[in-house]
């Protein structure tokens, strides 16, 4: 372990950092991360009922697998990478390397909005779900104002995950390798209770129909259908496997992260698609009410609440519940190393303040500003649309987090293409199939991109009769004045001081002790 603690440290100095945060992960540990913040118990429940409502049973059996082996692709040139520059920055740091400044400049920024929006969108998911298991012992919380309690609930979660990042550095690995047990035998739970527990099912042809609940048109086939309604409910399967370059922003706090941060990425990728499906097919077979689901807008839990006894379903929110608690406290963490070594190159506003790491080498202002800011683009959640419990703007931040992502792996990606053989490839590459592999990975990510700032409901879309604000998709807002804000600072200021990837180590065999804390 020392000899590969030297390792990594020697070529963490030849990326021009010294060894400030402590490398205490194991390989496990890295995949648990991107793991966890996949989270089939996060995701597939949350997110459900958007592909319910825009496609139904379909979207779900065929649209998960076939977008899955899409994310896939694009973790398999996101591995190449992390195994070539395993650094904390991650994603920007190899745009910058293999681009230009601007280049870094725009995928950190990028990157930075979409670590803070799924953070923002679990930690809210997670509440969503303990203010139902909290109603179902309490009468009278059942009976409050559902919106401000799962704020309220909102708000105390993103406070305990920041504590625990802050005060357990050497707690939150072994955190991350409970979460995966947990995500594994939890997950494995409720397919037994979905199998057990109702008196019946549905056959294997539902899994093959098609609904349209999205409000556009009323059919479920034609070219709207196929051409924007169902697109839309792939949101399912692109926001539940996102976050996996947690493994690039951990990979200075791993041993052997060369190699294992690049498997822990796709790994992490592959098992969560398969485990998922089998989620959410046991989830389909399940739901024999339709109506009932209907009723409470494609909600997933309609199908527990409907399908099993009263006991069972509380079980199965109570493990999908403690499931997104682990993957917001992961959201965090990746986050705060994002914030960390964007700010240790000059990026941020305040940079000196959010590089800081503390006695344990841990970056505790980059956790308490990226929680404060996750919570307040939160806020337009504390309203819904009329006859809806779901506020549209958590779909809008599940839109924020899935573009933000997706764009800032995209630029690195293609820049790898332009580079051609000039790259020089860590022990972990695709040989040449990176430009096949690439190639469909710049594709896929322009395509979701546009559906993903598109409208969600009708009642969003500018001029219809039954327009509302709160049913507006504002990620096309949201990201759109966030990038003409990065690029008005570009132009204005940052070309002229910002350079990239800043050194922090000078002498490649002084790299064993960390930089004193300021």
């Amino acid at each position: 372990m020392a000899q590969a603690l030297d390792d990594d440290a020697k070529r963490l100095a030849e990326l021009g950092y010294r060894q400030d945060l402590a490398r205490t992960w194991s390989g496990f540990s890295n995949f648990a991360i991107s793991f966890s913040i996949i989270s089939i118990l996060a995701g597939c429940f949350t997110t459900f009922g958007q592909a319910w409502n825009n496609g139904g049973p379909l979207a779900i059996s065929v649209g998960w697998p076939l977008i899955s082996a899409f994310i896939l692709i694009i973790g398999f040139c996101m591995a190449e990478l992390v195994s070539a520059y395993p650094t904390a920055g991650g994603i920007y740091w190899w745009a910058a390397k293999l681009g230009k400044p601007i280049h870094g400049w725009f995928t950190g920024w990028l990157n930075l909005v979409g670590l803070i929006a799924v953070t923002a969108s679990v930690d809210y998911g997670c509440a969503t779900f303990l203010n139902i298991v909290i109603g179902r012992f309490s009468d009278g919380w059942a009976a409050g104002n559902a919106l401000h309690q799962t704020f309220l609930l909102f708000a105390i979660i993103l406070v305990l995950h920041a504590l625990i990042n802050i005060y357990s550095h050497r707690l939150i690995s072994l955190l991350q390798n409970v979460s995966v047990w947990w995500h594994v035998f939890g997950a494995a739970v409720v397919v037994l209770i979905l199998i057990f527990g109702p008196s019946k099912h549905q056959d294997i042809g539902f899994l093959f129909e098609r609904f349209n609940n999205s409000g556009f048109g009323d059919s479920s086939s034609g070219a709207s259908f196929w051409l924007y309604v169902l697109p839309l409910g792939f949101l399912l399967t692109q926001y539940t496997i996102t976050g996996f370059d947690a493994c690039a922003h951990v990979s200075e706090e791993t041993h052997g992260a060369a190699r294992s941060a690049a498997k822990g990425l796709w790994q992490s990728i592959f098992y969560s698609a398969i485990g998922g499906w089998i989620l959410l097919l046991a989830f389909l077979f399940a739901a024999t009410d339709v109506d009932a689901i209907n009723k409470e807008f494609g909600f997933v839990g309609a199908i527990f609440t409907s399908a099993l006894s009263s006991p069972l379903a509380t079980v199965v929110f109570g493990i999908s519940t403690i499931g997104q608690f682990f993957c917001g406290m992961s959201c965090v963490t990746s986050m705060s190393r994002m914030t960390y070594a964007f700010s240790r190159d000059g990026a941020v506003p305040g940079w000196r303040l959010w590089s800081k790491v503390d006695r344990n080498r841990t970056p505790v202002n980059a956790i308490l500003g990226g929680c404060a800011v996750a919570l307040l683009i939160t806020l337009p959640a504390l309203y819904a649309p009329p006859g809806s419990a779901t506020p549209v703007a958590f779909l809008a931040v599940v839109s924020i987090a899935v573009i933000g992502l997706y764009l800032a792996f995209l630029i690195p990606i293609w820049l790898r293409l332009r580079a051609g053989d000039s790259f020089q490839p860590g022990p972990w590459t695709l040989g040449r199939k990176y430009k096949v592999l690439g190639w469909i990975s710049v594709i896929e990510i322009a395509v979701i991109s546009i559906y993903f700032i598109l409208p969600i409901a009708p009642a969003g879309v500018p001029g219809d009769k039954d327009f509302a604000w709160t049913s507006v998709n504002y990620a096309p807002l949201a990201l759109g004045a966030v990038l003409i804000g990065i690029a008005l600072w570009w132009q204005l200021s940052a070309k002229h001081w910002f350079t990239g990837p800043r050194r922090t180590v000078d002498d490649i065999d002084d790299v064993d002790q960390p930089k004193p804390v300021a």
